[in-house]
């Protein structure tokens, strides 16, 4: 059982992510990886967006999330990068991978800490288009996906 979890201000290789996955897979049957990436807006010419985040705390936002993905599923590794700062379009901006011994725990554990992040990790979103620059609001789509998880729903 075993996490790495980091916020950085370069580009990542998506590819170290799943080879960090594969250093430790005794028992393991999945791995799942997600990427996202930096996306064109739907009514604007994005010239870059940037994130902020609160250093520190960011980070430990990222180890309660983890820690609950596994008190929910049995995983061995964990693996989450998330860029922060300047980027331009198809930049990668995070990575969250997971390894497990069933496909199912995978999957859904990544499911569950990529809504958790974009629901409680203390990150800022700014986009400049050329229509100027916007400070970019959590989406409600974003909490409701976090909330299917909760227990009650």
């Amino acid at each position: 059982m075993q996490d790495h979890i980091e916020v950085v201000e370069q580009a990542f290789d998506s590819a170290a992510g799943l080879q960090w996955l594969k250093e430790d897979s005794q028992g393991v049957g999945a791995l799942v990886s997600f990427t996202g990436m930096v996306r064109e807006l739907p009514d604007a010419d994005l010239d870059f967006m940037e994130l902020e985040h609160y250093p520190g705390m960011t980070e430990k936002a990222l180890q309660k999330i983890t820690a609950q993905a596994r008190e929910r599923w049995p995983l061995k590794r964990v693996f989450i990068v998330h860029r922060v700062g300047a980027m331009r379009l198809s930049d990668e901006v995070v990575q969250v991978a997971v390894s497990s011994a069933h496909r199912a725990a995978a999957f859904e554990a990544a499911s569950f800490i990529m809504d958790y992040l974009k629901r409680d990790a203390p990150f800022w979103k700014r986009e400049v288009s050329d229509k100027g620059s916007v400070w970019v609001e959590q989406k409600s789509s974003d909490v409701a996906a976090a909330e299917r998880w909760s227990d009650d729903a």
